[in-house]
This record gives structure tokens, C-alpha cells and sequence, in this order.
């Protein structure tokens, strides 16, 4: 069998590999670190996750748990990996970062048709290749991408602070779940008017770090993961109809729903430390320590990871990409990743998958796995290889981009159920006409 190219050890570079691999092709595996790193990575380990240790809701009816179980399905080793090192998150799949990197890097060493290399790729092979080097693809090989692309995006995207949870005062934060449903994991932590007006205005005039790498004026954030001063300086309220919504809670000191609530979410497994839930962040370190001090029980706090913001860059996927993640016009070269446009941990990981399986089929002289439109894996592929040109950006997935139900409901929940049941039949009738 042919020798194959997996250029990234993220989530898209490991699960390309893998399915690569498991189809019985020999795989060489690229990863750069530990000789460099981008300015979001700091871990060895494959698979790292920067930002947040949340792969999102976990129910069927919901966007982000449609794309895991057809990820599932279709046999994601790395939502195995994420099954086994949860921590709790009420309706989340959130994971213990450190161990679901642990777990991905054993599963990818010890695969017998892996081989995982060290190395600062600074070319495109010439071989059957996916890329998957992530939105901080930079140096040599980002002026190779760009040769054969032509002009890349950039948007900037930012990571939340993690607190150690022994810091806390206890006095005034409390756990709970919105409205009670499901267990309360989330601690909140509960702030009157006076204070959240206080805290607003810190943040809204506190000082942010320099930008080194960019033209300030071409300056973009991502919606999807806005740093919270940037939502802030939207408007007074902008915070408490976003990440600080106080809807569903009660302060049980009070009786009553706090004006806003600052709520943290558990890292890692043994609930030493948290991350501060919508907070990612561009200020300086210090202004970080000064303004989050502020809320109510971080005043003490003890910062194990300051908020960091950081380039990310993405190809105009349309015009240069098929639904199977192939680039147009080259044989054996596919793409995968946020680099092509997908938002979110577990898209980027489906996106590796398709890529992966696509190549291994191209080279098996098989047709390619189109998934059905129906589906969020295939909605997705249709998106980055279909989508209007002029502004293309990133995209999460959501239920928006899945074809109209063939009969209108009215219920958010009940139509949602629908999307999901529909999608998962769609996907077993394709998979079973493939046999």
C-alpha cells in the first residue's frame, strides 16, 4: 500500500491519520512540536486542546451532539478518547485536557501503521498528503499554502483564564444548573448591579496587549469565540444577554436570579481547576489579575493560565476545496482542519476523518464518501466547498445549515429531535448503500 502524509498532530492530523491507517495504509505522521510551537500551543502531546476543554453539548437533538454521534458512527477514535477522560459539565462533553491528549498520542504511537515523526515541515510533499497544520500555520510551509492557494483569511481568536478552585471563596460562589436540570457542575459565581456596572467599566477601559503580528487596521475577531472586553465594549448589557446571562439560576444567599453570573467550568477530572466559561481574553496579564479580581469570589485568585489571543488563518475553502476535502486540481493533496474553514474542536476532528477516509478511498480507486447533506459531517463538507465566496468565514455546526424539514414545527426542542433523527437515518442509509 502507498505511504501517506499526515502534516499536524491536532485533532484533524489525528484523526486523518487514524482512519488513514486503519484502512491499512502506511502513515507518517508530521508534528513540529516539541522543536517549535504557535503562541496557543504548550503542550507535547498530540491533540491539544487551547482554548476550552469543551467539546460542547452532548445531547442528540442538539448541533454539536448530532456531530458526535455521527463522528461516533463512523468511528472517531477520538470521541473513544473523550468518552473516557469526561469530567463533569452538565450537558456538556467536557474533557480532562492533559488525559485526552495522554490518551490520543498512546492510540496514535502504538497504532502499528503509524509512525509518528518530529519535524518542521516546510513544503508540500510530493506524495498523498493531508494538511492539517491549523489556523497558526506560519513560516515556509504557509507561503507554500499560500503559492498554491492564493490569498489566506485571517481572523484572531482567543483562550480563557483557568483558575485553581481552592482559591475560591466559598462564601460567595455557589454550584448550580440552570433551571436544575442535569447536575450542578458549573460553579457560579453571583454579582449584584452595583458590582456588575463596577466590573464593566474595569473591563471596558482595561488595557489590552499588543498585537506584533497583523496590521492592526485588518484587525477581525471570530464571533464564536469573542474576547469577553471586545463583547463588553458592544454595550452595558451585552455581557448579561451573552456568557453572564443570569437566566436559570438563583443565588441562594438571595432567594433570588442575580443581576449577572460569572460561571466556571471544571478542567480537569479532579476539579482542582477551573476555566472562567466565555471569557477568553486579550488583556494584559496583569490587567487580567486586577479586573477578574473583581468578581465576586475570584478576588483571591490563583491564575494557572492567563487568557491568551492569537492569529488564526483559514483558506477561501469554496474556491479551492471539494466536499471531500480535496484540493482542486491536485491528485493526492487534501486539506483538514479549521484551516478549511470549520469552527470548533470536534469540526476540525470530522473534518480529519472525511479527509482521511477520502484519501485512503482515492488511493483504494473508490469513489468518495459524500455524507448525505442531511447530515451536520455532510452539511459541513457542502459549506467549506460551496458556500458564497466574497465573505466566506468559519463555521460551527448548528442546525441552520441543514436542509428544511419537509414539515414546519414549532417546537424548538421537538424540531431539533427531528433534524437529529433525520440526519442519523440519512447517515445509516448511506453507510448501508456503501456496503
Amino acid at each position: 500500500m502507498a505511504q501517506v502524509s499526515v502534516i499536524g498532530g491536532g485533532l484533524a492530523g489525528c484523526e486523518a491519520a487514524w482512519q488513514l491507517a486503519q484502512a491499512g495504509f502506511s502513515v507518517i505522521l508530521y508534528e513540529m512540536k516539541p522543536l517549535q510551537y504557535t503562541p496557543a500551543h504548550h503542550c507535547d502531546g498530540l491533540a491539544e486542546l487551547v482554548c476550552s476543554n469543551s467539546l460542547k453539548a452532548d445531547r442528540l437533538n442538539s448541533a454539536a451532539g448530532l456531530l458526535k454521534a455521527e463522528m461516533t458512527r463512523l468511528g472517531s477514535f477520538l470521541m473513544q478518547c473523550a468518552r473516557k477522560c469526561a469530567v463533569p459539565a452538565g450537558g456538556a462533553l467536557a474533557v480532562d485536557r492533559d488525559q485526552f491528549s495522554a490518551l490520543a498520542t498512546k492510540a496514535i504511537t502504538e497504532h502499528p501503521n503509524i509512525v509518528l515523526k518530529t519535524a518542521v515541515i516546510e513544503a508540500i510533499p510530493d506524495a498523498p498528503t493531508v494538511i492539517a497544520t491549523g489556523p497558526l500555520t506560519d513560516g515556509k510551509l504557509a507561503q507554500a499554502i499560500e503559492e498554491r492557494c492564493g490569498t489566506r483569511l485571517s481572523f484572531y481568536d482567543a483562550a480563557a483564564p483557568i483558575v485553581s478552585f481552592e482559591s475560591l471563596d466559598r462564601d460567595k460562589i455557589f454550584f448550580a444548573a440552570r433551571y436544575g436540570r442535569g447536575d450542578a457542575d458549573y460553579i457560579n459565581c453571583p454579582m449584584n448591579r452595583e458590582e456588575y456596572e463596577a466590573f464593566y467599566e474595569a473591563l471596558i477601559h482595561a488595557e489590552r496587549a499588543p498585537l506584533h503580528d497583523c496590521d492592526k487596521a485588518a484587525f477581525r475577531v471570530y464571533e464564536g469565540c469573542m474576547p469577553i472586553e471586545v463583547l463588553a465594549s458592544r454595550g452595558v448589557d451585552t455581557m448579561r444577554f451573552g456568557p453572564l446571562k443570569p437566566v436559570g439560576l438563583t443565588d441562594p444567599r438571595t432567594g433570588h436570579r442575580p443581576w449577572a453570573v460569572v460561571q466556571l467550568r471544571r478542567e480537569n477530572r479532579e476539579g482542582t481547576l477551573y476555566n472562567l466559561v466565555g471569557f477568553q481574553t486579550n488583556l494584559k496579564f496583569p490587567e487580567q489579575r486586577r479586573v477578574f479580581s473583581m468578581i465576586p469570589g475570584l478576588e483571591h485568585a490563583e491564575f494557572h493560565r492567563y487568557g491568551v489571543m492569537h492569529r488564526n488563518s483559514f483558506l477561501d475553502s469554496p474556491r479551492l476545496l471539494d466536499a471531500d476535502y480535496s484540493f482542486r486540481g491536485a491528485e493526492h493533496l487534501y486539506f483538514a482542519g479549521q484551516m478549511t474553514g470549520v469552527e470548533g474542536y470536534m469540526e476540525s476532528a470530522a473534518s480529519g476523518m472525511l479527509a482521511g477516509i477520502n484519501l485512503a478511498r482515492k488511493l483504494s480507486g473508490k469513489m468518495p464518501m459524500i455524507l448525505p447533506r442531511e447530515t451536520m459531517m455532510g452539511a459541513l463538507a457542502a459549506y467549506i466547498s460551496s458556500a458564497a465566496t466574497e465573505d466566506f468565514q468559519p463555521m460551527g455546526a448548528n442546525m441552520g445549515i441543514l436542509p428544511d424539514l419537509p414539515k414546519r414545527i414549532r417546537g424548538k426542542q421537538e424540531k431539533y429531535q427531528a433534524y437529529a433523527d433525520r440526519a442519523m437515518a440519512a447517515l445509516e442509509a448511506y453507510l448501508q448503500a456503501q456496503k
